[in-house]
């Protein structure tokens, strides 16, 4: 069987224009392995390093040094460090306000009821 008789169409392309095994659809695309901003910042805020506390060396992510910084900060009267601090305890400790509800009136209530009604008589009957 020639590549002419073979059938194109929907889901079949020609032979000569289909991909190559191992070519790729989109060259210019991505490539393997390369990591977005978000994973960089992530792997650079928990990398681990030294501090000493107390004059004991101690190992801790950076995230946990910054937040000791400014916490210390914060305790020696610096009023940005404190309200950091807070507005951060605040939103990770505090639930999340409660969403108003929609409030529906009578008037608009009615209206929907009968809408209800008449489609249930349209397509029940």
């Amino acid at each position: 069987m020639s590549d002419q008789d073979e059938p194109t169409g929907y889901k079949r392309p020609p032979k000569a224009t289909r991909w190559k095994t191992g070519e790729s659809g989109n060259p210019r695309g991505r490539v393997k392995g390369e990591r977005n901003l978000k994973t960089e910042l992530l792997e650079e805020i928990f990398e681990e390093i030294l501090i000493k506390e107390g004059g004991v060396p101690k190992k801790v992510t950076k995230a946990r040094a910054m937040l000791k910084a400014q916490a210390a900060k914060a305790v020696q009267g610096d009023t940005k460090a404190a309200a950091l601090i807070m507005a951060t305890m605040q939103r990770l400790l505090d639930p999340p306000p409660p969403t108003p509800e929609t409030v529906v009136s009578d008037n608009d209530r009615a209206i929907v009821e009968a809408f209800l009604k008449r489609n249930a008589n349209n397509n029940g009957g």
